[in-house]
This record gives structure tokens, sequence and C-alpha cells, in this order.
């Protein structure tokens, strides 16, 4: 295991009714900007399903269902707080009629590195220049049935 951290975790593919998928862009001082999913780590307790209802409501304002999982990985790296972890991540998809978010739950940190948010069709993702997490996440979109 090489002293990494157990890290569960729930993540959100949340897409709206234009079938865009919203991702936050990360702007940690110690590497390069890169963008992500909605979500983040279980409290003490949690099974998935209620961390990614709360990584939901929290990081998006949407008081809404997380929707199925449809995906787990097992994934190594560095937490903006720079602690090594072993992830272990759920993935939910939920979709939203919704085309802003509130981000005012968010707490001091992500307040601090998730400087802003943005909606991606599928072209835009695979043109964006900057890293974006799941890597393969065009294609895991892809594969969810579209009327989800």
């Amino acid at each position: 295991m090489s002293g990494r951290a157990l890290r569960p975790a729930a993540r959100i593919l949340l897409r709206d009714a234009a079938d865009r998928v919203l991702l936050f862009r990360f702007d940690p001082d110690d590497r390069p900007p890169f963008w992500c999913t909605p979500g983040g780590a279980l409290d003490p307790g949690e099974d998935y399903a209620t961390a990614a209802r709360r990584e939901l409501l929290e990081e998006t304002g949407l008081p809404a269902d997380p929707g199925p999982e449809v995906l787990q990985r097992d994934v190594e790296f560095i937490t903006i707080e720079g602690v090594p972890v072993s992830a272990d991540e759920r993935y939910f998809h939920v979709r939203t009629d919704a085309d802003a978010i509130d981000t005012s739950g968010h707490t001091a940190l992500e307040q601090r590195v998730m400087t802003r948010w943005r909606w991606f069709t599928p072209a835009e993702l695979s043109a964006l220049d900057e890293p974006y997490f799941p890597g393969d996440l065009g294609e895991i979109l892809a594969a969810l049935e579209p009327d989800l």
C-alpha cells in the first residue's frame, strides 16, 4: 500500500438537459490547474450514495437524488492538502434541468482552489487543453444511457 491513506469517495457525473457535463477547475498552489467532476471523500459513517447526495448539494446547491452508481475505480493521487491517497471512487450519474449552480456551500479550501465551474459538451471536453479527471470522462459518458 506504500503508506497512502485510504480515501473512499463519491464522484458525480452531472449532466444537464443539453447533455453537457459539469466540471470544476482547480487551481492549487503546488501543481498546474486541472478540471474535475463534483464529489469528494465520505464522512465517517456515510455510505457512497449518502456522500454523493451531500457532495452534490454542497458543491452545486442541487438537492437531487445521486442517481445510480455507474462506475467504481481505485486510483492513487495526492490530495489538494498534500496527502497521498489510495481512493476507492464510486461514480453516480445525475441529470439536472439546471444550467446554473450554487457554490455557496463550498468549504474555505474549495472556495480557494475551485476557482471556476463550467458545463462541457463532449466536443469541448475532447478539445480541452488542460488535464481533467477522470481522464477517460468522455468515454465514460458516451457509454452511459442517454436518457438516464
